[in-house]
C-alpha cells in the first residue's frame, strides 16, 4: 500500500469515529451541531489524530479503541481554529477553503461551538475503555498540551501579545513550541501511553513530538509567504500584515528550510528503538515537512 492510500484511510477512519461521537445535525439543539459538524468535516488532513494511531501503534502494534482518542485531538484542534478565525483574533474569513464558522453561524455561535468541542473532547476521553491509570494519563496530557503554561493557550496568548515586537530568536521557539508544537506533541504521547509505552518508549515519541512539532509550524510560516490563499485554504500573507513574530521573519525563507529539514531528520532519528514499527511514523514527519498546504 502507497503512503498516500494508507494517508486515505486513516483518514477516513477518523473521520467515521468522529461522524459517530458528534450529535447528528437534527439532534437538539440543531444549529450548534450544524455548526460542529461543519468545521470538523470541512475537509482537515487529520495529522494530530493519525500520529496518535501511530504512536500507539508503535508501541502496542493495534490498541483496541485508540481511535476514539485520537478524535479527541481533533475536536481540540478544531476548536482552536474557530476561535483563532475570530475578528478579535485573527479575524479570517476562510479555513481550509470554505467560509469560517463566525462568517456562516455568527460569532455568538462560533465561539459556543468551539466551546462545545472541547467539552467533547474532554467526555470523550472519559469514556475511555482503557485502565483507569492510562485514562487519566491521556487526559492529563491533552489538559496540559491546551492549556496556558507551555501549552497551546499559552502559545496562542504570547502569539497575540508578540504582534508588532522586533522578532527574535528566543521569544519564536517560545510561541510555537506551545502554540502549535504542544498538540503535536501531546498527540503521539498520548498514543504512546495509551498503547502501555514504558519511560524509554515515551521517551523517545515525545522526542519525536518536539521535532515534528517544531518542522509543522517552521513550515506553517514558510507556506504563508509562498503559497497563495487558494492552496492553503486560508488567508495567505497574514503573517506579515499582522506583524508576527515568524521563523522566515527571525532566520529568512532559506535557513527556514533548512531548520525544517533538519527537525525531520532528528524526529527520524529519535524513531530508533522502534524499527519497522515506526515507519509510518516517519512518512508522517516527511509529509509535514514536504506538504505544500
Amino acid at each position: 500500500m502507497s503512503f498516500r492510500e494508507y494517508l486515505a484511510g486513516q483518514q477516513q477512519l477518523i473521520d467515521r469515529e468522529l461522524d459517530r461521537l458528534v450529535p447528528a445535525e437534527s439532534v437538539p439543539p440543531e444549529t450548534i451541531h450544524r455548526a460542529m459538524r461543519y468545521s470538523l468535516f470541512a475537509g482537515g488532513k487529520r495529522v494530530r489524530p493519525i500520529l496518535c494511531l501511530e504512536a500507539g501503534r508503535a508501541v502496542a502494534h493495534d490498541p483496541r479503541g485508540i481511535e476514539t482518542a485520537a478524535c479527541s485531538l481533533e475536536f481540540v484542534h478544531t476548536y482552536s481554529l474557530i476561535h483563532d478565525d475570530l475578528p478579535a483574533l485573527d479575524n479570517d474569513d476562510y479555513r481550509r477553503g470554505k467560509l469560517t464558522s463566525h462568517k456562516v453561524f455568527g460569532e455568538a455561535m462560533a465561539i459556543l461551538t468551539g466551546d462545545a468541542l472541547l467539552t467533547l473532547a474532554f467526555e470523550t476521553l472519559a469514556k475511555m475503555d482503557v485502565p483507569d491509570d492510562r485514562k487519566a494519563r491521556v487526559i492529563a496530557e491533552l489538559a496540559t498540551a491546551a492549556g496556558t503554561v507551555g501549552g497551546m493557550i499559552g502559545g496562542q496568548v504570547a502569539d497575540l501579545e508578540g504582534e508588532g515586537k522586533p522578532p527574535n530568536a528566543e521569544l519564536l521557539e517560545s510561541i510555537h513550541r506551545a502554540k502549535t508544537g504542544a498538540l503535536l506533541r501531546a498527540s503521539v504521547r498520548m498514543g504512546a501511553i495509551y498503547g502501555g509505552a514504558d519511560e524509554r518508549q515515551l521517551h523517545a515519541i515525545s522526542r519525536y513530538g518536539e521535532h515534528v512539532g517544531l518542522a509543522f509550524q517552521i513550515v506553517d510560516d514558510v507556506l504563508d509567504v509562498e503559497q497563495s490563499s487558494e492552496s492553503l485554504g486560508k488567508t495567505a500573507g497574514k503573517d506579515a500584515q499582522q506583524q508576527k513574530i515568524t521563523f522566515p521573519a527571525v532566520y529568512g525563507l532559506n535557513e527556514s528550510r533548512r531548520m525544517a529539514e533538519r527537525e525531520r531528520a532528528c524526529a527520524h532519528e529519535s524513531l530508533s528503538i522502534f524499527g519497522a514499527r515506526a515507519s509510518r511514523l516517519r512518512e508522517l514527519a516527511d509529509l509535514i515537512v514536504q506538504r505544500t498546504s
